[in-house]
């Protein structure tokens, strides 16, 4: 458990993708001035960089922040309300040393939180973050005087930020003018994503495109489930591909209008895929990616990194061939910057559309594709750990057993995933930005896979149960 008052921090503060809670709970004003001021301090910033999204509490968060790193000396550079993205980009566009954006992502309205960036740009290393949840602890912070206050400015750069994605990622050649509908979710990307897409040729009908931060047209996050009661306009219009953002715009979730929701690992393999056409090189992929990736970047020669998720930028720096870097959902393109940007990702497959001459069906049957199923299972704090340490001796023992399948690898580096023989695999971990358990499996056999995954919730429900839980939420959805 994490406990901020009067700034002081018991346990871990960041997460799996930095650091979000329930406001006044998790997030309090005091952890929002000492972050500022921790941050600052940590890294001797002269400036900091700073922007957030559209969720109600973000601009008083923001305030704090801005003062806890005045407070110690660093002028503060305000670009307002902006995609996620945008700040990291204008980390090195106005050569600041450190940057935070205020947000939770795809948390719900109550909820708010905090990504730090460092001057790579990219969000910080583990060691990064302890060190600055170690400074808070310890309040070691030194205040500056009376005359060496750090100074407030306000910067509008993100027509700047539209400008350099249109420029670098303008069609060489127009062979196909896609009709898209971009979903922002009322988000912080909402009068961004579709300026793009438009500028670089598109036609553009754009959903739930104003910002709201108790996102009334749909949660913030871009779910199959979440996305299936829309497919219906999407037919509707006639649209070659749909589109749909988180609340910040990191996040992009992309649905084929005629077959469904596509898995999010196959969107990281057909960016790979043409990646790697241009030249060999390292792709560095969350643990919770599919065959179809891996399948991709043998076919082509590369090299296939796993890591955990939420630290697939630590690798870049590691891998100086890296050229693609990413989870299910989130896309890092080293060339652009070390950063995850689904704007930029739905720029890149907008350009691979026109360029190809042809809609997303078309575009994604060069990829392989396997039914895999992601669900996530909300119950009481005090009981996960029990149920994570059961599950993980079901799935590595029991489900060999029930399903008559042989071992391959069990691998440890985020949760438990257990590779079998035949390719089929499953993967449980704890979410590190809310309390729940995360489960994903593929299987070449549908039925076989809707059989594990209801054996694995079964047995979660069971342990539950035998600690007393008082809260147990399914949700998720399996795709053939």
């Amino acid at each position: 458990m994490t406990s901020i008052y009067g700034a002081v921090l018991v346990g871990r503060l960041f997460g799996t993708a930095g650091i979000r809670g329930r406001y006044l709970e998790t997030i309090t004003t005091d952890l929002a001035f000492s972050l500022g001021a921790a941050v600052s301090y940590k890294f001797k910033a002269k400036c900091m960089c700073l922007g957030g999204d559209g969720r109600l509490t973000t601009p008083l968060l923001k305030l704090l922040v801005a003062s806890g790193a005045m407070y110690v000396g660093t002028d503060v550079i305000d670009i307002g309300l902006v995609p996620m993205p945008t700040l990291p980009w204008s980390i090195k566009k106005l050569k600041c040393d450190v940057g935070i954006y205020v947000t939770a992502s795809h948390n719900p309205p109550t909820d708010n939180g905090f990504k730090v960036f460092n001057n790579y740009p990219m969000e910080l290393s583990v060691n990064e973050e302890l060190e600055v949840e170690e400074i808070i602890r310890a309040r070691s912070w030194n205040p500056v005087d009376w005359d060496r206050v750090g100074k407030y400015f306000r910067e509008d750069i993100v027509h700047s930020y539209i400008n350099e994605i249109i420029y670098r990622l303008s069609p060489s050649e127009i062979r196909f003018k896609p009709k898209v509908l971009i979903d922002t979710a009322n988000g912080a990307a909402s009068q961004v994503t579709p300026q793009i897409l438009k500028s670089l040729g598109a036609n553009v009908y754009a959903l739930n495109a104003n910002i709201d931060g108790r996102f009334p047209g749909r949660i913030p996050e871009p779910r199959p489930d979440v996305l299936e009661p829309f497919i219906p306009l999407a037919r509707e219009l006639g649209v070659d591909v749909f589109f749909a953002h988180d609340g910040d715009g990191d996040r992009l979730a992309v649905i084929d209008p005629r077959f469904g929701f596509i898995k999010q690992d196959r969107i990281l393999a057909l960016i790979a895929y043409y990646k790697l056409l241009e030249r060999r090189g390292t792709v560095i992929a969350s643990i919770d990616c599919g065959n179809a990736l891996k399948d991709v970047v043998e076919m082509l020669g590369g090299k296939l990194v796993i890591t955990k998720l939420g630290k697939t930028h630590e690798g870049i720096p590691k891998y100086s061939d890296a050229i693609l870097a990413g989870e299910p959902w989130k896309l890092i393109d080293p060339s652009w910057g070390p950063w995850v940007d689904g704007v930029y990702q739905a720029a890149l497959i907008v350009k691979l559309m026109i360029e190809e001459g042809v809609g997303i069906s078309k575009l994604m049957g060069k990829i392989p594709n396997y039914p895999q199923a992601r669900y996530s299972i909300l119950m009481d704090r005090d009981v996960r750990e029990y149920v994570f340490e059961g599950l993980s001796d079901f799935i590595e023992h029991s489900i060999p057993k029930v399903f008559n399948k042989r071992v391959h690898e069990v691998l440890t580096i985020d949760g438990v995933r257990v590779n079998f023989e035949d390719k089929s695999w499953i993967l449980i971990r704890k979410s590190g930005t809310e309390p729940k358990i995360r489960i994903y499996a593929e299987s070449k056999n549908i039925s076989e896979l809707r059989d594990m995954i209801n054996a694995v919730i079964a047995k979660a429900g069971e342990l539950a149960k035998a600690k007393g839980a008082k809260s147990f939420e399914v949700e998720g959805s399996l795709l053939p």
